[in-house]
């Protein structure tokens, strides 16, 4: 079983756990469409990247028509 050789004091504790805070996620806003998308990632709802189509997004389709 561990147990502490000596106390540590509330200064180092908080000195170690000053870089365990957690960042907040950047975002920027797609040049295309205006939607806010991770930096260097395709952008989910046009499927735009740096400047030309990447991926072909679906139109949304309309799952409740029975024709």
């Amino acid at each position: 079983m561990a147990v502490q050789q000596n106390r540590v004091t509330r200064s180092k504790r908080n000195m170690r756990r000053s870089h365990d805070s957690l960042t907040a996620v950047s975002s920027n806003e797609c040049p295309n469409c205006g939607e806010l998308k991770l930096p260097h990632h395709v952008c989910g709802s046009c499927g735009y990247y740096a400047g030309r189509e990447v991926v072909n997004v679906a139109q949304d389709l309309d799952l409740d028509d029975d024709s």
